[in-house]
């Protein structure tokens, strides 16, 4: 009797310490049920976004001309809306930076820099990057590689405000760093192209402008900026090539008289005399490789230039205004702009 009085008492202490154990800072719960993986919510993915975006915001400012924000949203929003997740909260951010670069933080929020506006030839272009990012939204890249990496032995039972800062905290420096796997990048290109020309637009401009960054940026030997952790250039373009043929992507519309008289943007020289960018001092990316020149594999995560040292793209000056431009487009907007995408 006194030894299942002992059993009980320990029982009932453990019932007893279980929630202040929930409250005291660690967020890796030791118990058996705790290994199953942590579930997003899309409020909470909303959230996590939120945080990330306001994050991005005060770190580049924000471009306070409206009417650049409404096109580019224009553009924007006739993709998102014919995406699988229409009714997130979409919402496109022109950040204030000579940075070329693009970013999609989770529940909805993207991001392109005024210096990768100033770059592109066409409203193609700026579709086929912006579905390129509107597609690691869709598919939750962010989210699942954070759930994959972290998320298990993470407390189920609730996801609280500490848990959600961890998340965006982890979220915002993945996205900073270019950290999406390879797997990941090829998904959002080949889904981002598919969105762009299920509007009409044509599915090459994202390879016409790799093509045109990698040839402009040929002697610089960083990886960072736009499409950092995407895999070598040639075999991105043959990827490109080979969805665009297998999946009968016709579209041929580019939109550059419009895109011109939208977005009028000069891109900054560089300090060198070259006619590449401000901060430019990357390959944005499309390298693929490895700082021994190695090509990684397939599933392994690559990192941005960054990570190894000076990245000029991410470590561009931002703008002093960081205060968000709310602009609003309606049903009626989205299909008259529709219906100047023609061939």
């Amino acid at each position: 009797m006194r030894r299942m009085a002992t059993v009980t008492l320990a029982v009932m202490a453990l019932a007893i310490a279980a929630p202040a154990y929930a409250q005291i800072g660690s967020l890796l719960n030791k118990a058996a049920d705790a290994k199953k993986k942590l579930d997003i919510s899309e409020p909470d993915e909303i959230s996590i976004g939120t945080d990330v975006s306001a994050r991005l915001r005060e770190r580049y400012g924000v471009v306070q001309d409206k009417a650049v924000h409404k096109y580019v949203t224009l553009v924007g929003m006739t993709l998102a809306s014919q995406s699988s997740r229409p009714k997130l909260p979409w919402t496109f951010i022109v950040l204030d930076t000579d940075g070329i670069n693009a970013f999609a933080a989770p529940g909805g929020f993207i991001h392109i820099t005024r210096g990768a506006l100033s770059i592109l030839k066409n409203e193609a272009e700026l579709a086929d990057i912006l579905g390129h990012e509107i597609s690691h939204v869709t598919q939750k890249h962010a989210i699942n590689a954070i759930e994959k990496s972290n998320g298990e032995g993470m407390a189920t039972d609730a996801i609280g405000s500490a848990v959600l800062k961890q998340f965006a905290d982890a979220t915002y420096s993945m996205i900073i760093e270019g950290k999406y796997t390879r797997d990941q990048e090829i998904d959002a290109d080949k889904r981002g192209v598919a969105l762009a020309n299920a509007a009409g637009y044509s599915p090459t401009g994202l390879g016409d402008f790799l093509t045109r960054l990698d040839a402009r940026n040929k002697n610089q030997p960083d990886r960072n900026g736009l499409f950092a952790s995407h895999p070598d250039t040639q075999a991105r373009l043959d990827g490109l090539t080979k969805e665009i043929k297998s999946q009968k992507l016709t579209a041929t519309a580019v939109v550059a008289a419009r895109y011109t008289q939208n977005i009028s943007y000069t891109p900054v020289p560089s300090p060198s005399g070259s006619d590449a960018p401000a901060s430019s001092g990357s390959k944005f990316g499309v390298s693929g490789m490895s700082a021994l020149g190695k090509d990684k594999s397939s599933n392994q995560t690559a990192s941005a230039g960054g990570s190894r040292g000076v990245n000029t793209e991410r470590d561009a000056k931002g703008g002093p205004v960081k205060t968000a431009v709310t602009v609003t487009v309606t049903a009626d907007e989205i299909a008259a702009f529709k219906k100047g995408i023609t061939g």
